[in-house]
């Protein structure tokens, strides 16, 4: 899934630490963008489960969405002003702690059937993750030489997706166990033996980062009275129309990935049950895992805003041929949007802040907020399989990927406006 984008102008270079002290904190950091790649995938094999747990529509049941990425447009700025008094490896420790405690919250959601305080829990437990992303990002980018930044956070973004590609089938086999008995009705039960390993996961984890001797780094250098900045980064159309392109991308990917256990249990589409079109998801995620390293490859020799394009084009086509037909086409075609989906993120925030200069990090604030994209397009989505089908929903992240490729073909062409 995506990762908040934190500006490298917040992080001041490596001083004379050990090559190998670097590289310890570099795996401990990993284990994080694992975690909550993990996590953040689960609420796709959530949705189906709560939806027949408490007999919600669409639009209900894309709550879980709206509640998740919600946090990120309303804890982002909060947990960077957090970050920023006591330090990133404490607001590690803190994001891990919050995370903690929505997980634990999950047992008594269950034990009292409310899925009111599941999404209370998924709220507290986004807005643990958010903090994690808020600190750990730029902790990534310092760990060693500035022109190797990129290929860290490179690496650690595929452990990023290795968590969403392997966390459907431990959702598969522990959430949405009773669903390959079809005589099994869902239970609220069914999701506190794993939300529970996970608190303890995040709990371990969180001792760990408190006992941890990380490098300091610098991270918390004051900014200076001489760089007072003038304008504004509105300003900036490629940047403004790039918030717009990371709202509607992730927007489109959550969608999908939060529709696909339900679009393939359909019977003229996959007729799966829903444990076994979980298993499914990591086609999905896994291929965007894969879309990477092929397109860090292509892309020394393809100029980003084509290779956006091209990617974006080819989801459409995609999208158009899974609403179309039915049975395995529609089916694998819809899967092989992930691999489309690999290189959007990071392309579409790269192309957008090129050119601020001096509001690089208030450009790089905006396209972290514009990640609620996350909660409002999977809303929309619902309601249009509410009040059409589940097929014809996929309208919407069709639009979204018309507008990816106009960014990359015109939108992310570097203006400015006169102040």
């Amino acid at each position: 899934m995506a990762g908040s984008p934190i500006s490298s102008d917040t992080v001041a270079p490596v001083g004379s630490e050990s090559t190998g002290q670097y590289r310890f904190a570099l795996i401990a950091l990993t284990s994080l963008f694992f975690m909550w790649g993990f996590i953040t995938c689960l609420n796709d094999i959530l949705i189906p489960y709560l939806k027949a747990l408490f007999s919600l529509n669409y639009t209900q049941a894309m709550l879980v969405q709206f509640c998740f990425f919600g946090a990120y447009f309303l804890v982002s700025i909060p947990a960077g002003a957090l970050v920023g008094r006591i330090g990133y490896q404490k607001g590690i420790v803190v994001g891990l702690m919050v995370a903690c405690l929505g997980c634990l919250l999950f047992y008594p959601s269950a034990e009292w059937g409310s899925y009111w305080m599941f999404l209370a829990a998924l709220f507290i437990l986004a807005a643990g993750i958010t903090t994690l992303q808020v600190a750990a990002n730029p902790y990534v980018s310092a760990l060693g030489p500035a022109d190797t930044a990129s290929s860290r956070l490179t690496l650690t973004q595929a452990f990023n997706s290795f968590g969403t590609t392997v966390a459907p089938f431990f959702g598969s086999w522990l959430i949405l166990a009773s669903a390959h008995d079809p005589g099994l009705e869902p239970s609220a039960s069914d999701v506190q033996l794993p939300y529970l390993m996970l608190a303890a996961a995040l709990f371990v984890l969180g001792l760990l980062f408190m006992a941890l001797k990380l490098p300091l780094l610098g991270l918390n250098k004051p900014a200076r009275l001489s760089d007072a900045l003038t304008g504004s980064a509105w300003q900036y159309p490629h940047l403004v129309l790039g918030a717009i392109g990371i709202f509607v991308y992730v927007g489109a990917e959550v969608a999908i990935g939060s529709f696909l256990v339900s679009f393939l249990a359909l019977p003229e589409i996959g007729g799966l049950n829903h444990a076994e079109a979980a298993n499914y998801i990591a086609y999905y995620f896994g291929g965007a895992m894969v879309g990477r390293f092929i397109g860090a490859a292509a892309m020394q020799k393809i100029k980003a805003g084509k290779a956006l394009a091209f990617n974006a084009a080819a989801a459409v086509v995609l999208v158009g041929i899974a609403m179309l037909t039915s049975g395995s086409v529609a089916m694998w075609t819809l899967l092989l949007v992930g691999l489309c989906n690999s290189i959007m993120f990071p392309t579409i925030f790269s192309l957008a802040i090129q050119g601020l200069g001096q509001h690089t990090s208030q450009g790089s604030g905006i396209l972290c907020l514009a990640i609620v994209g996350g909660a409002v397009v999977p809303m929309l989505a619902g309601v249009l399989a509410d009040s059409w089908s589940l097929q014809s929903a996929f309208i919407l992240p069709l639009v979204c990927y018309l507008y990816i490729a106009f960014y990359g073909l015109r939108g992310s062409r570097i203006r400015q406006r006169q102040a």
